[in-house]
């Protein structure tokens, strides 16, 4: 994922709060991904405006980490929901 690319979440993808067992998920027509805490983290900055740069910039700013682990981290986790069609990417 490049520095420019702007992600966002799909129509029909969101964000939500499993009460019954506590957790946060993804979730997409017919299909659900339960998300750990940093993978919640990465997708609360995702809006459909901001660029991979700018929230990586934010994440590594927010937890005092190095930039490189987060923008690595952060690829990885995107880029696998992007493969699944969780989330869409623009140039």
């Amino acid at each position: 994922m490049l520095a420019t690319d702007i992600p966002a979440l799909p129509r029909g993808v969101r964000l939500h709060h499993d009460k019954v067992r506590d957790t946060w998920v993804l979730l997409a027509p017919e299909r659900a991904i339960t998300l750990d805490p940093v993978g919640h983290a990465i997708l609360t900055e995702v809006d459909g405006t901001r660029s991979f740069g700018e929230i990586t910039g934010t994440l590594a700013e927010r937890y005092n980490a190095p930039i490189d682990q987060i923008v690595k981290d952060s690829a990885g986790f995107l880029d696998a929901l992007r493969n699944r069609r969780f989330l869409d990417v623009a140039p």
